[in-house]
């Protein structure tokens, strides 16, 4: 039988437990916060590729990217391996996380959700989520290198209504390699970039948000800002598909070669006169 005091604990442990989701459940409903809810998907602009950093460009060359020399060669060497075959400067064709900027491309419905502390970006493809910072935190003296960077933000009232209309946010701490798109437009290796961030729904169109990104990087002979435009869904109940780039992929890499997986499960070249594997492990079949 338990006393008194083992149940005064237990129950001050579920009232303080209480406390806390029901502060974190108030946040998204605070009226000093923007409402963001829905699924935003990036605005389709047709263009002669898949979606590129500057939706108003296409891909590749075509983003007329600021590009030092020495990146813009990465970048030319990248198509050249893919229209050979090869994979380029995109490795994320195989499965990997993409990490930003381009994980903020929006190919498929983004959710937004806003809390006091922290905004959280759902994404669900290549990547999964952000995590931005909102509780005034100063930058850590180390930070642990990830696809997605490390991001602090700060809330805005840009017209003195009492309420938060602009999101500002800077990310740094990476780990590569990353892309800005998948023609291999690439970021410096060295991973030192920076995102400076600007997000607000538009004040003319409410169904649309702005997420204007400036990228500060070595691979680059200025900064570059681009503005991305996202569509809300306009039914309230969404569909949220899963997506998984690892399920039939055929894409897969052995060493430093790219192979492709044919239909019926065979190993195949993925370019002309591409050598196979090493199958020193392997032992080998006598006909």
């Amino acid at each position: 039988m338990l006393d008194r005091s083992s149940i005064t604990a237990a129950s001050l442990a579920l009232a303080a437990a209480l406390t806390i989701a029901f502060t974190g459940a108030q946040a998204a409903d605070d009226p000093m916060y923007p409402d963001w809810e829905g699924a935003w998907i990036r605005i389709p602009v047709k263009l002669p590729t898949q979606p590129s950093h500057d939706q108003t460009k296409p891909w590749g060359r075509g983003q007329q990217a600021p590009l030092t020399p020495e990146y813009q060669a990465i970048l030319e060497a990248s198509i050249a391996d893919q229209a050979a075959g090869g994979l380029g400067n995109f490795p994320t064709t195989l499965g990997r996380a993409a990490g930003m900027p381009h994980m903020m491309m929006g190919f498929g419905p983004m959710e937004f959700v806003v809390t006091r502390k922290t905004t959280y970006i759902l994404i669900g493809w290549y990547d999964h989520y952000r995590r931005i910072f909102t509780d005034g935190r100063t930058w850590p003296k180390e930070i642990e290198p990830t696809f997605a960077g490390y991001s602090i933000g700060k809330w805005i009232d840009t017209d003195g209504d009492g309420r938060y209309d602009l999101l500002e946010i800077e990310t740094r701490g990476f780990k590569g390699p990353r892309a800005y798109d998948e023609a291999g437009l690439p970021l410096h290796f060295d991973n030192q970039s920076v995102f400076k961030e600007r997000i607000w729904r538009d004040k003319a169109d409410p169904n649309i948000l702005h997420d204007e990104i400036t990228t500060y990087d070595h691979g680059l002979t200025r900064p570059w800002t681009v503005d991305k435009k996202y569509v809300r869904n306009p039914d309230p109940l969404a569909d949220w598909p899963e997506y998984y780039i690892a399920e039939g992929n055929g894409q897969i890499m052995i060493g430093k070669e790219n192979y492709f997986l044919s239909g019926d499960g065979l190993l195949m070249p993925a370019k002309k006169d591409q050598a196979p594997p090493d199958l020193r492990y392997f032992k080998s079949t006598q006909k």
